[in-house]
């Protein structure tokens, strides 16, 4: 039986989650501000939020008239950090399959999965990395018996119900040594099911009733055909997890012969050795931040350097963490950021500008996946997640000491505080009955 207070506890717990708090009207004064688009910060600037949007952001921004201020005192403001590639709030714990709806081996369904209805914005990981200044996330599922995961979503991590910022927000698939493996043991048989999926996805377009007749005789089922017609059409983003560079050049021949294509490449550990041909394709990359090991053979030529060289070569370069503790550790991606521009002091590696590597965790996640106009920066129109913090905010003291997601304020406290707290000096009487006996 549980504790009588635990239950009082969730149960207000659950109901303040099922209320949203309403969006705040705010102003945040003499800050050292961050738009988050790679321009450099501002000093004493002001942030303005109404209705969950910024309406204004720079110096010389004046407060409207009855708005509640908050002066920052100079400490730095930015956008939330925007996870570039993440599986938060669809995986709790790895080891315990009931809490994992990541991938679904024993599934008939691939590319039409849809992860928007898995989300929970209670677990654990949701509430940590909000608490690291992480607001929005690109929450991918992962493969299973087939090259596509199924469809992503772009998530919220505040502090209520509706944590869906866009759902179908783009197909995941996986290519090199995964998507060779998945597509029945080499990459050629990866290319074949890629290409037979865009052939029957455009049949489906052509004929639905006609396609669905097929059953059994297609090879990409009616559902799975269905999701995958605007990703053939250039409407739905296209994220393929890659690595090895003749890898990556494979991609770009194809979007080539396919050029409606809106091609993502994630991970790209090797992209730096073909930088000049991703740039001039126009590709973004959600790249892998510090891979600098050979730890499989599609990472030969990986180095730390590799975002850096990419950035320099002209490519839009965001960071993810893919196989990365990607279920949990988003918040890493700061810190990661922060590495790239300590490489700028070491001779012979190439890093990032301060501004580069902030943007590289904000906005250039959200132009990755095509909604640089709706998240990521603090330019007008932009959804209100804003932060500010105690310091630096690509330094590993720095620490997130107010978040606004949507112009709401959240709560920063997570379980692991209240655990600290309760056993740090637990009084007579304030444990379970557990403890007590």
């Amino acid at each position: 039986m549980k504790h009588p207070s635990l239950l009082l506890i969730a149960a207000a717990a659950t109901a303040a989650m099922a209320m949203p708090a309403a969006a705040q009207d705010v102003a945040i004064t003499h800050a050292r501000l961050v738009i988050g688009d790679g321009s450099a910060p501002i000093e004493d600037g002001t942030v303005v939020v109404r209705a969950g949007r910024v309406v204004a952001a720079g110096a010389g921004v004046s407060v409207p008239a009855g708005m509640d201020a908050i002066d920052a005192g100079g400490r730095w403001v930015t956008p939330g950090i925007v996870a570039g590639f993440t599986r938060l709030g669809i995986v709790e714990v790895d080891g315990v399959r009931s809490t994992d709806d990541s991938a679904a081996g024993d599934s008939p369904f691939h590319a039409s999965l849809d992860v928007a209805p898995a989300v929970n914005p209670l677990a654990m990981p949701v509430e940590i990395n909000r608490a690291a200044g992480i607001t929005r996330a690109v929450v991918a599922p992962a493969t299973s018996d087939s090259i596509f995961a199924g469809q992503g979503a772009v998530i919220d991590l505040g502090r209520d119900r509706d944590a869906i910022t866009k759902r179908h927000a783009f197909q995941f698939m996986e290519y090199g040594e995964d998507g060779a493996q998945e597509a029945g043991g080499s990459r050629p048989a990866a290319f074949a099911m890629f290409r037979n999926a865009l052939l029957q996805a455009r049949d489906y377009a052509r004929d639905p009733d006609g396609y669905a007749d097929q059953g059994k005789d297609a090879l990409v089922n009616a559902y799975d055909a269905k999701a995958l017609m605007p990703v053939a059409e250039g409407e739905v983003p296209l994220l393929v997890h890659v690595e090895r560079a003749s890898d990556i050049l494979a991609l770009l021949d194809l979007k080539r012969e396919l050029p409606k294509l809106k091609l993502v490449l994630v991970g790209a550990s090797e992209g730096w050795t073909v930088a000049d041909r991703i740039a001039a394709a126009g590709v973004p990359v959600i790249a892998s931040a510090l891979n600098d090991l050979p730890a499989a053979f599609e990472k030969v030529a990986a180095t730390q350097s590799n975002v850096g060289r990419m950035q320099a070569a002209g490519v839009t370069v965001a960071l993810g963490t893919i196989n990365d503790n990607d279920a949990r550790q988003a918040r890493h991606e700061k810190q990661y950021a922060g590495n790239l521009v300590a490489l700028t002091k070491v001779p012979g590696a190439t890093g990032l500008r301060w501004d580069q590597a902030f943007a590289s965790i904000t906005s250039g996640a959200a132009e990755a996946i095509g909604m640089a106009d709706q998240i990521g920066s603090l330019r007008p129109g932009r959804h209100g997640d804003v932060v500010i913090w105690s310091g630096d905010p690509l330094e590993l003291d720095s620490v997130a000491q107010t978040v606004f997601i949507d112009g709401v304020k959240q709560p920063l406290e997570t379980r692991q505080d209240k655990l600290r707290q309760r056993y740090m000096q637990p009084t007579e009487g304030s444990l379970p009955n557990a403890y007590e006996r």
